[in-house]
């Protein structure tokens, strides 16, 4: 069976994107090729490496990259976790068949201790909801 591409966009490539394109390959790697990019790329943040650790998710593959470097590609399902992303990306409606937008808040911003495990929760949550319907779907079919 051919994977389904996911892309997942934020800002600076270093904290949410990263999380859901790590999360995506340990909860459904088998099923998806999983991608992600900033608008403004920066360095993996290293509060977002050692929270995914802790989870058991490998992070060795992660890697900020620029949006630009996907400039023409299809994905199944492009996922915006910011608004300052989705304000710049709204093109890449139309590089994917499902456009999904889920304002999750930059742990970077954020002066709690516990931030990016907060982020990676919400993170988690909707994308373990996103697979369950996309796993009704595919027995639908």
């Amino acid at each position: 069976m051919l994977k389904q591409r996911v892309l997942f966009l934020c800002n600076a490539n270093s904290a949410r994107s990263l999380m859901g394109e790590a999360l995506l390959r340990h909860l459904a790697g088998d099923r998806f090729e999983a991608y992600s990019a900033g608008s403004e790329p920066d360095e993996p943040h290293a509060l977002t490496l050692a929270v995914l650790e802790r989870q058991g998710i490998a992070t060795q593959e992660l890697a900020s990259k620029s949006l630009n470097d996907f400039t023409g590609e299809h994905f199944a399902a492009v996922i915006v976790l910011c608004d300052k992303a989705h304000q710049i990306c709204r093109d890449w409606q139309e590089s994917s068949d499902e456009y999904l937008y889920w304002d999750i808040r930059d742990p970077r911003l954020i002066e709690c201790w516990n931030a990016y495990e907060q982020a990676f929760t919400e993170i988690h949550h909707r994308l373990s909801l996103w697979l369950a319907i996309k796993t009704r779907d595919d027995i639908q079919r």
